[in-house]
Formats: C-alpha cells, structure tokens, sequence
C-alpha cells in the first residue's frame, strides 16, 4: 500500500490512498463520515434509487485498512450512519461484520450532525476526544488547534497530463487536519468552497488520495 507520510503539529502520520489516517506510533486507524446505510435511507423515502451496496463496499475498505495497518484502535470521526437509528436496523450480516471489525480493538464512535446519538454497536461513543494533544471531532471549529475533523467531504481538483482530475483529499494546515469522506456514495465539496477557504490558512495542503497520494497546495 502506497502511504503518504506528513507532520502534523509534530505527529508523524500517514494519507491512505483510501482517505484513511494512519497514526503509526498509536497504532490508530481514523477515518471519517462512512455514511453506513445512505443508499437504504435514500430507498426508504424515495430517493435516488443506488445500488445497495455502499455499506459492504465501505466496510470492505475499512478491513482491508485495518489489515494492512496493524491498527489496534480505530476512530470514527462522525457521520459513520446516514441517519440516527441506522446502526439499529442494518442487516445482521453487516452488523456481525461490524463486530468482527471491532473485535480486539479499541473503536470511539464520535458523533456527528447524522448520528448523533449513541449507537448499538460496540465501542465507546463520545463528543470528542482529545489525545496527546491532538483533538478529533466531527466538524472544524474556526478557533481550533490541533484538531482533526471530517463533515466536509473535501474533494481537489488539479490539471494532469491535460486532464482536469478530482478526487477526494484531506486538507491540513498548521493548526488543523480535515479528511476526506471514506465511504461510497458520500459525494464531496471542492476545496475552493467558501467555507472550506475560511477555515485553512493560505499555506495548506491538499493530499489527494487513489492509488498514489498527492500533497499539493490547497486550490483555492
């Protein structure tokens, strides 16, 4: 697996291709807004009729994750459902396999603007949490520091080879990391958005992920 290492207020971590964070010295696996049960929420009031197959999609990903990087604890930075109550009444082969995901591992559900209550599944649910100085929750905080956060999806757009590419990426600064969205279907907002500009200072990066990742300067 092709990993991307950077600083991050003098922590060394690791871009996945897959827009997973890696915190080798931890042993930490966090990823963001997986979103588990879009398509069944979508399909139950009439939505856009996708495949049903985000959740075994996502939850394929995340243990191929899991096995490449040895991670023993994993943190959910929100959004992990689409909806509060998905966790409930997903199928029970997708709950079992949330379990075997967990199994031996230290899991933090933070909680997010879809689901923000606790959830049935194993693991430990809480608002945020702070660790070794550095503090993940759901969304960016304008006077944060040091935090590591999701919600927005950001996805980068750059010219390659005369092609105009976009892809999903994490944006970090020196004060804050935001990743990307890791489950199917999530969708993304460009990093030129207003709110996205707000929140990163005129120095940050964007890490595209895929099958190599790719630090460049944030396109604003």
């Amino acid at each position: 697996m092709n990993r991307l290492p950077f600083l991050f207020r003098g922590t060394a971590l690791e871009a996945l291709p897959s827009g997973g964070l890696h915190w080798p010295e931890e042993r930490m696996l966090v990823v963001s807004d997986l979103h588990l049960g879009k398509c069944a929420r979508l399909a139950a009031v009439g939505g856009a009729a996708l495949p049903p197959y985000d959740t075994c999609e996502t939850l394929l990903k995340l243990e191929r994750d899991l096995e490449a990087t040895g991670a023993t604890q994993v943190i959910c930075l929100g959004d992990s459902f689409d909806a509060p109550g998905i966790d409930a009444i997903l199928p029970e082969d997708e709950r079992l396999w949330i379990a075997r995901l967990q199994a031996g591992r230290d899991w933090v559900w933070i909680e997010g603007n879809h689901d923000p209550g606790p959830v049935s599944l194993g693991g430990t649910h809480r608002r945020e949490l702070d660790r070794r100085g550095l503090v993940f929750r759901h969304i960016a905080r304008a006077d944060g520091q040091g935090e590591v956060s999701g919600h927005y999806h950001p996805t980068a757009r750059l010219e390659l080879r005369g092609r105009r590419l976009s892809r999903p990426c994490f944006l970090v600064d020196e004060a804050r990391l935001i990743l990307p969205a890791y489950g199917a279907y999530t969708g993304g907002l460009r990093s030129d958005h207003a709110a996205l500009a707000a929140l990163m200072s005129r120095e940050a990066r964007a890490i595209l992920t895929g099958p190599t990742p790719l630090a460049i300067p944030m396109p604003r």
